[in-house]
């Protein structure tokens, strides 16, 4: 394979409580390694049923934020027909129809094209599964 197209996993520990996991760092790195300074794109990709990629701010308490919203349109109750695992965990099957479990970026000079205040994150309210795989694909010209 070429190297206008490099891809890799990530193993992320998310554990056993709802959770938004910035990623960014991690794409950075990943870009450092395989970019080379070329313009191109980076796909996130996470191959989960109850998790999803978002591009939110953190550190500012956004990403509660994102989760409290999450509880308020998709509660943890007894409401859903997926009854499995936890009390309301249906509701992690209903996830990423809201929280996609994909993006796609811009990668200019090798670097992540990001607004001053967005990351990227993992957003998992599945609290049965404690570990993610995500998947970094780097499509460059």
């Amino acid at each position: 394979m070429s190297d206008a197209f490099t891809t890799r996993v990530l193993d992320v520990a998310t554990g056993s409580r709802e959770r938004v996991v910035d990623l960014t760092q991690e794409c950075e790195h990943f870009l450092g390694e395989v970019a080379a300074g070329r313009d191109g794109l980076l796909n996130i990709f996470v191959p989960h049923a109850t998790c999803g990629v978002a591009v939110i701010e953190t550190g500012a308490g956004s990403d509660d934020d994102l989760l409290t919203a999450l509880h308020t349109l998709l509660p943890a109750d007894d409401r859903w027909q997926h009854r499995h695992g936890s009390p309301g965990h249906g509701r992690d099957h209903v996830l990423p129809a809201i929280v996609p479990p994909h993006a796609t970026l811009p990668v200019i000079g090798g670097s992540l094209e990001l607004g001053t205040w967005q990351s990227v994150c993992l957003v998992d309210t599945n609290r049965d599964n404690p570990s993610r795989q995500v998947r970094l694909s780097f499509l460059g010209q």
